[in-house]
């Protein structure tokens, strides 16, 4: 007796919860998207201020970069071609 009703309630539960689920993705994608934004523009500019003189930019002493290399070496590949990839305009409107 008790068993058809909890399943009932569940049901309804899943149906609320992904309506509910959808419109809490609308209303916050667009600021989801602007953090990851401004997330990957302080990680460019972290990964140039300790590698900077890799690429001829010493920014900060090299004792602080050498310190700091173990952690941003993952990311150094990725990084490079990130910095170094080709432009136009069509990528200003997309992003």
């Amino acid at each position: 007796m008790f068993g058809r009703k909890k399943g009932k309630e569940e049901k309804d539960k899943k149906r609320g919860g992904g309506i509910k689920g959808i419109l809490y993705g609308m209303a916050v994608h667009g600021s989801v998207t602007a953090f990851l934004r401004t997330r990957m523009y302080m990680e460019h500019l972290f990964m140039l201020m300790t590698l900077g003189d890799m690429l001829g930019f010493p920014i900060i002493p090299p004792y602080y970069s050498l310190r700091l290399l173990p952690y941003a070496v993952p990311n150094i590949k990725s990084w490079k071609t990130r910095l170094f990839r080709e432009r136009d305009f069509t990528d200003m409107l997309t992003g």
